[in-house]
């Protein structure tokens, strides 16, 4: 082999090894391209975190009604911080949205003292994120939810 190439080989491979030894600690990395729905749903004011990071298959607002629909690639199973509760998704969420609220929603169950309940709706209230299970609310920081979980269990549709 040429000896030429042997440096120049050497010296990329050498300086590919030094950018993944010492990477940039100020660049941010997204951990996943938010998918329309995700964009949208900050759009009305809430973290991107709310939806689970699975495929969207496709998602529908009425701009009038507020009427929406998020079909997702299958069911779902995440973990809730900060205080680890297990809800699951299902394939299709449903409900009305308008700047900072969700009402009538569909599709979004967690479990609480031993049993599962609906999330109803969901406000952004500044800094926080209340959740409403019918008339009980829940507050949590609105950074808890700044990433997209992963799903923990998903019956992909795939």
């Amino acid at each position: 082999m040429n000896p030429k190439i042997l440096i120049v080989f050497f010296l990329l491979l050498n300086l590919t090894s030094i950018s993944i030894q010492n990477p940039n600690p100020k660049s941010k990395i997204p951990k996943s391209i938010p998918s329309p729905a995700h964009v949208e749903l900050a759009g009305y004011g809430f973290p991107v975190g709310l939806l689970p990071a699975t495929t969207v298959l496709s998602h529908n607002i009425n701009h009038t009604s507020g009427d929406f629909s998020v079909k997702l690639g299958g069911a779902c199973k995440i973990t809730l911080p900060p205080d680890n509760y297990v809800a699951t998704y299902s394939d299709t969420i449903t409900g009305k949205i308008v700047k900072g609220k969700i009402a009538e929603l569909n599709g979004i169950r967690v479990r609480a003292f031993f049993q599962w309940w609906s999330i109803t709706g969901i406000r952004s209230s500044g800094d926080d994120v209340v959740f409403e299970v019918g008339m009980i609310t829940a507050k949590y920081p609105s950074k808890n939810f700044d990433d997209s979980p992963a799903c923990e269990g998903q019956h992909s549709a795939f």
